[in-house]
């Protein structure tokens, strides 16, 4: 039940401001439900592509996809999520959370400037 309210909770987020994954699906797992943080990551990926294909195709649907910026976006993203996860690998888990939690004070700061 738990793992539903999340993904309802991103689902929204992610309609509403173009975020939902990363920003909150993984401290919703690793608090929530104690997820370790690799797995949390790695669910929120698997997550993330079913929120955005759902996604794409409602605003598809609205005329307001720019297919051309969304491969210039995605093909690199793709790149990097794919080197991003075998980095994530090896780097301590301590580190990740560090880094993790400076991304979200970094992003909340500057939405607040």
């Amino acid at each position: 039940m738990k793992l539903l309210v999340i993904g309802l909770i991103a689902g929204v987020f992610s309609a509403l401001f173009g975020v939902g994954g990363g920003l909150v699906i993984v401290p919703l797992l690793l608090m929530w439900l104690k997820f370790p943080l690799r797995g949390a990551t790695a669910t929120s990926l698997g997550a993330v592509g079913i929120t955005a294909l759902a996604g794409v195709i409602t605003y598809g649907l609205h005329g307001e996809v720019k297919p051309g910026a969304a491969l210039l976006l995605g093909l690199p993203a793709a790149a990097g999520a794919y080197y991003g996860a075998g980095l994530q690998q090896r780097i301590k888990t301590r580190t990740l959370s560090i880094l993790f939690a400076v991304l979200l004070l970094a992003i909340a700061v500057r939405l607040f400037i």
